[in-house]
């Protein structure tokens, strides 16, 4: 370890208060495209640790978020332009252990922080200071809002058109983005109906406020929303895809919305897709004069800030349910440390959490902090 009150380790460091940093650390990089993450991605041992520019801050990471797009990001969908070898991780909380100058006016070490930049998956990340979100402390379930909260806020907010008595189906109701599409809906005065996969994540859901569970596993879910709403729902807040999609799309009331947020059940696929009744799609929104919208958060960055602070002020009021799954209940225990973000993205593929998949990386590191 190297103490950083060596200014010549960097142009803009500034003294934090006699805190260690090594030279080295672990970080997890694509080195091949493919939508099998455990054969696109190598845990480096040795990456030399990033260094902070004048507005940057260099972040401790302390828990960082699993995604679903995870793999979407290791196949190269996103942008077909980046190559191999490449950063990955969408999200992390952790504090901040050394800062350039200029983003010392705002920041200072020590503090908590959380963002969502490319390279979350590393015991250190830089992060510009204009992106970083300021926190009380550094928890966990800070981090489900960053993603997964924001996006159901946003979409809903900007697509969802709710209002009280609406009709609001959320499929993989219990994941980490459904659990707050279910409760936005709730505090919008709406019914909610939500889909899973065991008892367990329909006792959970009940707990959060959802008033119709149906566990898909064991019941025909075209069947139970035929029988009890047969005027159909007004919005689906929908991110499975495939067969889902379909049957989602035939449940949509007259003048129904279904929001696509995502479509896990093909992404494991060499496409990406799982295939969709869609040749009948132009048919069926002309007989309800329904639509289908898309959300992609990274096009809503101009209210993601005003979006994360109402839900901060929504969690630190007690409003707000922030379910983390760090993995206890998985084969081989916790996700403890990068290593585990293999195990916790296979996890999230066998639809085995309820709420958002979190990985802890466990303080390596001596420090005064």
């Amino acid at each position: 370890s190297r103490p950083i009150l060596d200014m010549s380790y960097s142009r803009h460091f500034l003294d934090f208060q006699g805190s260690s940093i090594p030279s080295s650390m672990k970080k997890l990089v694509v080195t091949k495209l493919s939508q099998n993450f455990r054969e696109a991605v190598t845990l480096q041992r040795d990456s030399p640790v990033p260094l902070p520019g004048d507005g940057d801050l260099l972040v401790r990471n302390r828990f960082v978020g699993i995604n679903a797009s995870d793999i979407n990001y290791s196949a190269g969908r996103y942008d077909a332009s980046v190559k191999p070898p490449f950063d990955i991780g969408f999200e992390g909380v952790g504090e901040v252990v050394a800062l350039g100058l200029s983003a010392s006016a705002d920041y200072t070490v020590g503090q908590a922080v959380a963002y969502v930049k490319a390279g979350s998956f590393a015991e250190y990340t830089v992060v510009p200071a204009r992106q970083a979100v300021p926190l009380p402390s550094v928890k966990p379930e800070f981090l489900t809002l960053m993603v997964s909260g924001a996006t159901a806020y946003l979409s809903l907010k900007e697509l969802g058109d709710l209002s009280e008595g609406k009709k609001v189906l959320v499929t993989a109701a219990a994941g980490g983005t459904g659990q707050f599409a279910v409760q936005l809906a709730k505090k919008a005065k709406c019914h909610v109906i939500g889909t899973c996969s065991s008892d367990e994540k329909g006792g959970f859901l009940k707990s959060i406020g959802c008033d119709h569970t149906i566990n898909y596993r064991t019941e025909n879910v075209e069947s139970v929303l035929r029988k009890d709403y047969p005027e159909g729902v007004d919005v689906v807040y929908e991110s499975v895809g495939g067969k889902m999609f379909d049957l989602a799309l035939n449940a949509l009331a007259i003048k129904g919305r279904l929001i696509v947020i995502g479509f896990i059940a093909g992404y494991q696929n060499p496409t990406g897709l799982q295939p969709v009744k869609a040749e009948l799609l132009p048919a069926k929104l002309l007989k309800k004069s329904a639509s289908v919208r898309g959300f992609f958060l990274n096009h809503y960055l101009s209210d993601y800030k005003m979006a994360l602070q109402h839900l901060l002020k929504m969690y630190e009021r007690g409003d707000l349910v922030c379910e983390v799954d760090f993995g206890d209940m998985s084969p081989e225990g916790k996700f403890t440390g990068l290593e585990s973000v293999f195990r916790a993205v296979d996890y999230m593929y066998m639809g085995k959490n309820i709420g958002k998949i979190v990985v802890e990386l466990p303080h390596s590191v001596s420090s005064k902090l």
